[in-house]
């Protein structure tokens, strides 16, 4: 993995970009990452690096190991949920996840807890370490699920595991996680990242840049569409895309066996 001269550097974070995808690591190892130090503005302001910069196809999430992110920094004791401050907002980030037009993949390769596990969440695809640790634990800490967590996880898992979850605050292990629905794949801890930077480099080579920009952003929108409204955005998706020439390209590309040479941009053209 390469670090291009152009990129910003964080403290708290690590951005680095590799044939057209990002990699953001959570970098606050003697803390195992936990969400704190300035975490929320910088990983905020990586997302919108990732999101304006037409070069990068695909981000992958991931902490150092051994954790993904061990969930609020507790460094000030009993106070830390007491003084919120004046711009305090649940949501966590500022820019989630489900907001860039890329796909975003969480390699979760160790024990993400609290708000470690929500932003998680707000990406696409999750990849889960076996062995590691999960939960969002706030109710056992006098708190609640932060980062949307009261609105993702009953999509994701329906109304009774997202109470299970949410109201037991009970941790589990990476199969379990895999089993409410949580992530697509379930591996050895040393494997969750190499294989969502394989999933993230076929995205980049393979799928049409604003196929996946469409794609996801009606995913993510279709939470608060009904049937009709769903099939109104994929017909007008349909048309846009029909009119640029990837649609041509991807079935050129197929016919003659190589690559794709996409010219679309990274992002929804119906927006």
């Amino acid at each position: 993995m390469t670090t291009r001269s152009d990129l910003p550097e964080y403290r708290t974070v690590r951005l680095t970009v590799d044939n057209r995808v990002a990699v953001i690591t959570l970098d606050r190892p003697q803390q195992r990452n936990a969400f704190g130090g300035g975490m929320r503005e910088e990983l905020a302001e990586a997302y919108r690096h990732c999101g304006a910069d037409d070069a990068i196809r695909a981000i992958v999430l991931t902490g150092t190991p051994p954790a993904f992110c061990a969930g609020a920094d507790l460094g000030a004791g009993e106070q830390t949920f007491t003084e919120p401050g004046q711009q305090f907002s649940a949501a966590g980030l500022a820019v989630p996840a489900w907001t860039l037009d890329k796909p975003v993949i969480a390699a979760v390769n160790g024990h993400a807890i609290g708000i470690g596990l929500t932003l998680a969440l707000q990406c696409d695809i999750r990849i889960f370490a076996a062995d590691a640790r999960y939960g969002v634990v706030q109710a056992r800490r006098g708190m609640v699920g932060d980062a949307y967590a009261h609105w993702v996880l009953p999509r994701l898992v329906g109304l009774a595991n997202a109470a299970e979850i949410l109201l037991t605050g009970w941790l589990f292990d990476g199969h379990r996680a895999v089993e409410l629905g949580l992530g697509s794949q379930v591996l050895p801890a040393e494997q969750v990242l190499p294989a969502a930077l394989e999933i993230a480099n076929d995205i980049a080579v393979n799928t049409a840049p604003m196929s996946v920009a469409a794609s996801k952003r009606l995913l993510w929108d279709s939470y608060d569409l009904d049937r009709a409204g769903v099939g109104a955005r994929e017909t007008d998706i349909h048309l846009h895309l029909m009119a640029h020439d990837d649609a041509r390209e991807g079935v050129r590309a197929h016919l003659e066996r190589r690559d794709p040479q996409w010219t679309g941009r990274p992002v929804d053209p119906t927006r």
